[in-house]
């Protein structure tokens, strides 16, 4: 559930009592922060005006799905304004789109951990810059499964990489930085809850493998490129399996480390759906119409989380 308030809300950029935090001295110094990505700055928008509400962020990787998220939460919320659709925030790009609901803000991010990473910079400065408190962030999206049927929901305990690490690294300055990628198991189990109130699909809570690719990085056989057996691939992914690990995808693992380094980790969280299971195969291949239902199942939930967490309020 979002934290309590460590004291009075404010607009003030850097208060103590804020929960975002940023790791970097220089934002301070700056007379205006232009979030290149999103089309927006300091300079030209006021940020405690138009996101200072915000307790809840949903992010995923097609503007197409958040765009349909933003308007499920908002009839879920009695947000809804006949023949008015909520605009994208960022229209002045097609990086990233991003619709705002009542204290809802909905993001983007695209495909891999390059792209989301960009995204949560520039996100987490407007969280910053908006003076926001006690903010969930929450990523919904779609993942391969391991052991799991298809249209199965995976709550992540824990990101790990392509070794099974509970670990993110990144080079910077041609050195190696290494940051946790732990969630909030509280978080976790209050959607798992959550999710057996609702009783509409099989949820588990396990660990997530993020890679840097779709697919050798993922021990798939039908890439341009592979040059590993199908035993290979069953045994290294009967290894994850034994590590706890529930299912694949290409974001959580930057997601997690940088919401820990800004002051988010006790309120951030994974949910995906499992679109195949990959010890049965490698192609996604049920009918369309079976895929947009499963996409539909993290929203859902954590739309269900979400109007649970306004009404306890």
């Amino acid at each position: 559930v979002p934290r309590e308030s460590r004291g009075a809300k404010t607009k003030e950029k850097g208060n103590s009592d804020c929960s975002i935090r940023l790791l970097n001295p220089n934002i301070a110094t700056m007379k205006e922060d232009v979030l290149y990505h999103f089309s927006l700055s300091t300079g030209t928008h006021d940020f405690p005006a138009m996101f200072g509400e915000v307790k809840f962020v949903c992010v995923g990787g097609s503007p197409r799905r958040m765009k349909a998220f933003s308007s499920y939460v908002a009839q879920e919320l009695g947000l809804e304004r006949p023949g008015v659709d909520h605009p994208n925030i960022c229209a002045g790009t097609d990086r990233y789109a991003m619709y705002k609901v009542g204290p809802v803000l909905c993001v983007s991010h695209g495909m891999g951990i390059p792209s989301i990473a960009i995204m949560l910079h520039e996100l987490i400065k407007l969280l910053y810059h908006a003076g926001c408190c006690n903010v969930t962030i929450i990523r919904i999206g779609t993942s391969g499964g391991i052991g799991l049927e298809p249209g199965s929901v995976v709550i992540t305990q824990q990101a790990v990489d392509a070794c099974f690490k509970p670990e993110f690294e990144q080079i910077v300055l041609g050195k190696r930085v290494v940051r946790s990628t732990q969630l909030d198991d509280q978080l976790a189990q209050e959607l798992m809850r959550c999710s057996k109130e609702l009783e509409e699909f099989p949820t588990v809570v396990g660990n997530t493998m993020c890679t840097l690719d779709f697919y050798e990085g993922q021990g798939r056989l039908d890439g341009a490129v592979c040059t590993y057996t199908e035993k290979d691939k069953q045994e290294y992914l009967r290894a994850a399996y034994a590590a706890g690990i529930r299912n694949i995808e290409m974001e959580s693992s930057v997601f997690a480390a940088m919401c820990g380094a800004c002051g988010l980790q006790g309120a951030a969280a994974v949910v995906c759906v499992t679109l195949l299971n990959r010890l049965d195969g490698d192609q996604i291949n049920s009918p369309h119409e079976v895929l947009m239902e499963y996409q539909q199942r993290p929203q859902r939930l954590v739309g269900y989380f979400i109007k649970k967490c306004l009404t306890k309020a």
